[in-house]
Order: C-alpha cells, then structure tokens, then sequence
C-alpha cells in the first residue's frame, strides 16, 4: 500500500502548489473561496515518503488536489539555506515550491491550531473559509481511504469557490497577490526583464505597503544594481508587514547612506509593535553603530597595537614562582605599613592573582576539597585588603576591580558587575593585567545580563548598552590575557540577538588571533554549512589551507572539514541526489585524508591521532559503498581501515556510526545476500577484534535495538 519511491520517481518534479506561509493560505483562500488543505509529513517515515516521493509527483492526485488551496508541513531541513548568494529562492528538495525554512516555520503555527497536541504524519487536514476544521485524516490504512474523504470534502461542499478571472489580471493586481503562482509570476518578470522591468515593478512595489512582494524586494537587495537596491531599501522602510522583519536585518548588513539605515531601524521600531524581534533588532543596530560612552575604544586599540605577543608570556612554573614571590613580598610590605593603601592594594591584587592562577582551583569554594577552600581564604583576605586601602583614602579602579573580582569570585555577580562597570569608566587604556582582563570580561557579562533579563520582561533597553558590549569584546580581542572564550562569548550573543553580520565579522577577527581554537573553528563550520553547504565548507578551508597566516593548524582544520563536508553528503535527504552525493561524500573524504597526510608529514609526533580520523574515513567510505550495496569494496575499505589503528574500531564518526557497526551491517546484507565469502571475512575480522578489547564490540547508543551478533563464550554479551 506504501510503496517505496524510486530513484525515478524522485526524479520528477512535484506538482502540488504548496503557498509559503499560512497568512498567505489563508488569503488566497478568502479570495478564492477554496478551502484549505493542510499535509502533514516527516522524513523516513514509510507513508509519508510515499506521499512525498510518489503521489505528490502524480498528476492525478495532484488533480484531486487542485480544488484546495494547500500547504505543507515537515520540521525536517533537507537543504543547508533558503536563499543563495543572489537572493533566489532554493526549493526544497523533497517538496519543491517552498523553502525548506517555509515548510519547517509553519508546522508550529499549524500544530498550535489544529493539531489538537498530537504530531503525527501522514496527515491531511481540510480547513473551511472560517477557518474551522472539517475533516482530519490520519493513522489511515491505505491510501484510498485517504483520497476518497479529499475527494468528498470537495463533493459534499456546499460553498462554490469564486469564479476565476478571465483574462489576463493587472500587473498591480498580481504584485499584491499572495498566491505562490502570482509570487512566481512577479519574481520571473524581475530576473528575466531588463532594468527597466525591475525599476518599474519596484516602483509600483512602494505603493503597496505591507503588500509589496519581500522576495522580489529580496532579489534586489542582493543584486549588483545599487539604484535597485535603494529602491528595495525604500519599500522595506515603509513596510507594516512583520515578515518584513529579516530581510530589514540584512539590509542592514551593507553600508548605505544615513538617511536610509534610520529609515529602516524607524521601520524595526514600528514593526516592534506586532513582533518584540523587530524592536530588539532596532536596538541592537543602534548600538553597534554607536560608540560606548564607558570606555574609550579607540585608545584601547592603540594603546595595544604594540602589545607583546601572548605566546611569549611565562611558563606556568615560572608563572606560578613569580605569583608566589609576589604574595609573600606583598604580605611582607603590609604588615610592615598596616596603614600603607598602597601596600594594601598590592596585598589584595597579590592574593587574587594567586588565587586565580591556574595552578589553584578557579571556582568558587564548594567545600568538596582543600584547594577550593584556600582559595576562598584568599579572596576573602583580598577584599579586606582592599577595603582597607579604601578605608586608607585609595580609590581607583585598581580598588574597584579588585572588588569586583572578589565580589564575582564570592558568589555575588551583580555587586560584582556594579564594582565593574565602575571600573572599566575609570580604567585607563591600555592596561595589560589580567585584572584589567577580567573586570572587562565583568563588564561585559554584566551588560548582556542586563539586556538578557530585560527582553524577558519586556522592558526596553538603551541602545548604549550594545555599544558598551560590542566596545569591551573589541577591546578583549586584542588584549594580551584575553582567550578564545572572549571571542565565543561576544560571537553567540551578537547571533543570539540577530546581529549575524557583526558576529561573522567577530568570528574572522578572533581567527585571525586563535587560528587553533576548535570551538571558534566548530561555529565557523556551521556558518559556512548554513551559509552554503559542504561545497562553501571545503572551498573556504581549502583556502585557508594554502594561506600561512591561517595558522600551523590550518591542514588539520581542512582535513576536519572534508570529513564534515563528506558526512553532510553521506546524509542527502532525498533519493534523487543520493548518487551524486555519495559520489561527493567518497570524494570528500579523500581529501580529508590527504589532508591528515600532510599534517602528519610536518607533525609526525602527532601520526596516531591523525590516523585515527584517516580511520575513521576509510570506514565512512566503507558505509557509502555499504549503502550502495558494493559490499566487496565495502569489505576491502573497513579491512584497510582496521589494519591502520583497530583500536578506533568502536569508535563513532560525526554521523554517530563506528566502523564495527558497518561491519556488522556488511555482515548483515552478506548474510541475507548468501554472499559466504564476505560473511567469513566479516566473521574474521570480528574474531580479530575480540583479541584487542570487549569493550570494542560493545554497541554505541545510537546502534542498540536491532539484531544483533553473538560474542565467544566467556566474552561480554551485547546489551
């Protein structure tokens, strides 16, 4: 009853209008006077990929379809991004029409109306003009069932859709429409006409407020014409029209006049009133285009544009000597000149600094160990020290940071970020300390708490206090005591807030610094998959391998990304691009694995944890030809792999899979296949394997549940 689509049948288009967005259905079922028609579908499920896969392509049912106004839902991304670099639309594989980010983006708003708190797929949902529900189809055993009740919710209606115009409709008429064929319409008239073409439809465009068509606006703003782009720009800016709010954002990416980016924050604020997004973005952009009025940035940054390179800092033996030395000259001093601030002072940043040390543990006492609660000590005799100087007529923002650490050490963040920002007003540029360090880290955290706890309560927030933030991680990025850690915390909460343009900038200005910190490396990825795909993953890490100022790591960071790159292939969501893309995914591993050579080659005391990944490829290729049913070039690749470093074997890759498991999984086809020489290979190679470890065999989480193999007598069984 549920067939499984064919590679054939993946291969046509399909032929269901879904529309983009519900506030679109619901329109053009007004207009119409169609009702809709809600389906419902998921991934792997085995009705669902046969809607999807095979009666979504027919033109049959896509003729019993044609009396509703349909829309669907899935929560599953089958493309890396909506848009390219152009600004077109990238529809998404398994359902064409709509994006990937459409069809996800919907199924809450549907599930919240209609769902009646059950996810289940397929489903199909007939809604009526007011908009109440008629008929609710799932958990069906056949199809026939399910097209018979599609086929008389038309029949059994008792409302007659409007009647179609005759004629060819008014270009004005169709650039308001929100029907997914006049939004084709529109945007194949702009990327086909000549610039006249575009300028006009922008123009009529601006007359239609909250109607005028985004994507249009979209390709224009992402286009090589400037005078188009002002023209978008202008639209956006009088726009009421809150799906407006994104491409607002990215418009505000690229440099343009004054007068157009308040425009557009002034369009933010107003379509804050409908999404809180809109006000929260208005503010941001207003912040980041400000300067902080706490600390002045641009005499930090040239104060520090000669500073002593951070690797050249001391050992920490030698580190830990000095602070030693320095707590017992400081204890030394003050109970010489009890009444000394100076002394006092210098007692406290003594105390702190050897409290802080690495070789002392950083946290707060939690009363579980001798160390922890030293330390508490220390901070404590610290802040009495700077009390005392305080007491002594010492007031600076020595004091105040070395309070402020106490305070933040203690248990007390928000004394602590008062003691902060106290101090960072004070500061003056250009200090190298790990204090100074700290109390801009203090201040900073203090803000984005302070932001973060005002968009919970939904009160409003001065736009200084993003310039405040965006000051203090500018200045961290160039300090000599500032970590990775800076760059991370300044980059996740610039996205938290939307401001994707200025966190890309941050990512690449803290790489430039920490070319081998793996969480930076682990964002930028993830940018660049998103951004797109594997293909914009391995050219931009392929670049970066043949520039030196990447990094000594840049061909260990190269060899990551191929290896990511050929694990997104190896997980091509519909079957019409899984031959191409296991062709990718084989390719792709290669290269990761020349790579891991040539790291190996200038890095030889590091050959056992590169052959570990070269292993681990060797078996990602060997799944991809598992998956194509080439089991003997299967077989041959995870011996290799094996033979390399066994003791990887149990091991999983990004993709949660370990070489034993495909193994097994070779066993398991050349089993049901009566391939008995593969099966006596797979069989040896697993009676090799329980010569190293029990544990090797052992199954990973994700691998539990299906059949499985016997062990030895006297070894582990499965669990």
């Amino acid at each position: 009853m549920w067939s499984a689509p064919t590679a054939e049948d993946w291969a046509k288009p399909c032929l269901i209008p879904w529309q983009r967005n519900f506030n679109d259905t619901l329109a053009v079922s007004l207009r119409t006077g169609r009702p809709i028609l809600i389906c419902v579908n998921m991934d792997g499920e085995i009705a669902s990929e046969h809607y999807a896969g095979v009666r979504y392509r027919s033109q049959e049912v896509a003729d019993l379809y044609e009396p509703y106004v349909t829309v669907v839902a899935s929560v599953y991304r089958h493309t890396p991004r909506d848009f390219d670099d152009q600004g077109q639309r990238i529809p998404c594989p398994r359902f064409g029409g709509v994006t990937c980010g459409e069809h996800i983006a919907i199924e809450p708003i549907l599930y919240e109306q209609y769902f009646e708190g059950t996810r289940v797929s397929p489903r199909h949902i007939m809604i009526e003009l007011d908009k109440q529900e008629v008929y609710d189809v799932y958990y069906a055993f056949d199809t026939a069932s399910v097209f018979t009740r599609i086929r008389t919710g038309i029949s059994e209606r008792l409302i007659e859709p409007n009647p179609e115009p005759i004629g060819d409709r008014p270009l004005e008429e169709r650039l308001a429409s929100q029907d997914h064929a006049d939004r084709i319409f529109i945007e194949t008239r702009y990327t086909s006409g000549d610039k006249e073409v575009r300028k006009d439809l922008l123009l009529k465009a601006q007359d239609l407020g909250s109607k005028a068509p985004l994507q249009m606006l979209r390709l224009a703003l992402f286009g090589l014409d400037q005078e188009l782009a002002a023209l978008a720009r202008k639209s956006l800016a009088s726009s009421d029209n809150p799906a407006a709010i994104d491409l607002i954002t990215l418009a505000l990416g690229v440099p343009m006049p004054r007068v157009e980016r308040e425009s557009l924050l002034l369009a933010l604020e107003r379509l804050g009133a409908q999404d809180p997004r809109g006000k929260t973005l208005a503010v941001v952009h207003r912040g980041l285009g400000n300067t902080s009025d706490s600390l002045d940035a641009a005499g930090w940054a040239a104060s520090l544009k000669d500073m002593a390179d951070a690797g050249s800092r001391p050992a920490p033996v030698e580190r830990r000597k000095a602070v030693e030395s320095r707590v017992s000259y400081a204890a030394a001093a003050s109970d010489a000149r009890p009444d000394d601030a100076q002394a006092q002072l210098d007692l406290a940043e003594a105390l702190l600094a050897m409290a802080v040390d690495p070789g002392s543990v950083l946290a707060p006492w939690n009363g579980r160990n001798q160390a922890a609660r030293l330390n508490a000590l220390r901070f404590q005799d610290a802040q009495a020290a700077t009390n005392r100087a305080v007491e002594a007529g010492l007031s600076n923002w020595r004091t105040d940071t070395a309070l402020s650490l106490c305070h933040w050490y203690h248990g007390q963040p928000a004394e602590a970020h008062a003691w902060a920002e106290k101090a960072v007003q004070a500061m003056p540029p250009g200090q190298q300390s790990w204090n100074a360090m700290a109390v801009l880290s203090l201040f900073a955290h203090g803000r984005k708490q302070a932001i973060q706890e005002a968009n919970r309560t939904g009160d409003n927030w001065p736009p200084e206090w993003i310039a405040d933030i965006h000051a203090a991680y500018g200045v961290l990025a160039s300090h000599p005591e500032a970590s990775a850690q800076h760059v991370i915390a300044h980059y996740d909460f610039l996205l938290e807030l939307g401001a994707k343009k200025p966190a890309e900038e941050t990512l690449d200005a803290g790489l430039m610094r920490f070319h081998a910190s793996p969480p930076l490396h682990q964002r930028l990825r993830a940018a660049l998959l998103q951004a797109g795909g594997p293909l914009r993953l391995e050219e931009h890490y392929q670049k970066r391998a043949e520039q030196p100022t990447s990094g000594e790591h840049r061909e260990w960071f190269a060899a990551q990304a191929s290896a990511i790159a050929a694990e997104v292939w190896r997980t091509a969501p519909a079957p019409e691009a899984q031959a191409s893309a296991q062709d990718q995914a084989l390719a792709a591993y290669l290269r990761a694995e020349a790579h891991y050579g040539k790291w190996i080659e200038t890095h030889p005391d590091q050959a056992d944890s590169a052959q570990h990944f070269v292993m681990l490829s060797m078996a990602g290729r060997a799944r991809v030809r598992v998956n194509r049913e080439e089991l003997t070039l299967a077989a041959e690749l995870i011996q290799k792999a094996l033979d390399l470093r066994p003791l990887s074997a149990a091991s999983p890759d990004g993709l949660g899979v370990s070489p034993v498991n495909t193994v097994r999984q070779i066993h398991r086809r050349a089993l049901a296949q009566e391939e008995q020489a593969l099966v006596g290979a797979m069989n040896r190679i697993l009676a090799d394997l329980e010569e190293l470890d029990p544990a090797l065999l052992d199954l990973l989480p994700n691998e539990r549940g299906g059949p499985q193999l016997p062990r030895r007598r006297g070894r582990r069984s499965d669990r």
